[in-house]
């Protein structure tokens, strides 16, 4: 029954513990107990992840937990799902669902162990401040092929507690698409708007474009945010070993175009390919008269039986 009603003591010795320490600073425990290194991040509009160490001198028992307060309510939340080491001891927390206001968060962890006190750890926060802003959205490119102008048009960075362009500044940075890690050949940073307008003075390479935000005025993160997916635009630059063989090509067909041009004025064609003579026709000169043919055939055969008989008489 002693441990029972012992858990029970502790459990609501943590929760007045947790009451009385909103807004104030809670020092008793071990020195070195409290937790280390508390750094929160808003990303994707509405999720948030808490992280922290343990502390130096902090017992191996030790177990933490979070506590938050939104200025707007009055009631004081506890972390619903922990970021665990592998020990099994919350060094962090997620939470979803997240709205951005003005005032300041309040942020509680305390600790406990079975022999020891531990120090609580506090902190108000500026939600806004620690946002990492998603990259602008639906960027898109346009240049004139005959002035060498472009135009680069997004939209704005979606967050929860703001819809006004004037709120951000943009950085824009732009590299050859075949050094990407190379030097940047074009950067510019413009406060508001939704549209930039730039020369490009190479026509001949591929380019690749990307951009990322930060708050300007309003109630926005001042720190850079994450950088967009690469957007590419202009020309592929043509390999020297192409030009080397579109130059021969072109070589060849013009040597061939001026050589059967030469040869037509100059007939070199006859003395390069000798004409074979056609063969005689045997029949050639025959009389085309049909009656002359039959006369001749006959008397052909009459002085051949005139022969024969002559023979026959010598006989």
């Amino acid at each position: 029954m002693v441990a029972p009603l012992a858990l029970i003591f502790m459990t609501q010795w943590m929760l007045l513990l947790t009451q009385l320490c909103v807004g104030w600073h809670c020092t008793d425990g071990i020195n070195g107990s409290a937790i280390e290194n508390f750094s929160c991040v808003i990303y994707n509009i509405s999720l948030m992840n808490c992280t922290w160490q343990a502390g130096k001198d902090a017992p191996g028992d030790t177990q933490y937990f979070l506590y938050w307060k939104n200025p707007r309510y009055d009631d004081v939340m506890e972390c619903e799902l922990y970021i665990k080491d592998e020990n099994g001891r919350n060094t962090g927390c997620r939470f979803q669902n997240v709205r951005i206001e003005t005032e300041k968060t309040y942020f509680l962890v305390n600790g406990s162990s079975k022999g020891s006190l531990i120090q609580s750890y506090d902190a108000y926060i500026q939600l806004y401040k620690i946002e990492k802003l998603m990259p602008p959205a639906n960027i898109t490119i346009s240049c004139d092929e005959i002035k060498n102008n472009c135009i680069i048009q997004w939209q704005r960075p979606q967050i929860s507690h703001s819809n006004k362009d004037k709120c951000f500044k943009y950085k824009i940075d732009i590299k050859y698409k075949d050094n990407p890690e190379g030097k940047t050949i074009y950067t510019s940073i413009q406060e508001g708007g939704n549209y930039h307008m730039f020369q490009r003075y190479n026509t001949r390479k591929k380019c690749l474009l990307q951009m990322r935000a930060a708050g300007s005025v309003c109630f926005v993160s001042p720190a850079w945010g994450e950088w967009s997916a690469p957007v590419e635009f202009g020309n592929e630059e043509i390999s020297s070993s192409v030009w080397i063989l579109f130059v021969v090509a072109v070589g060849t067909l013009l040597v061939a175009i001026v050589t059967i041009l030469f040869c037509k004025r100059t007939g070199c064609w006859k003395a390069a390919f000798l004409q074979v003579p056609e063969p005689k026709n045997a029949f050639c000169g025959l009389p085309d008269n049909t009656e002359v043919m039959e006369s001749k055939i006959q008397s052909i055969t009459s002085d051949k039986e005139e022969i024969t008989l002559v023979a026959d008489i010598l006989k």
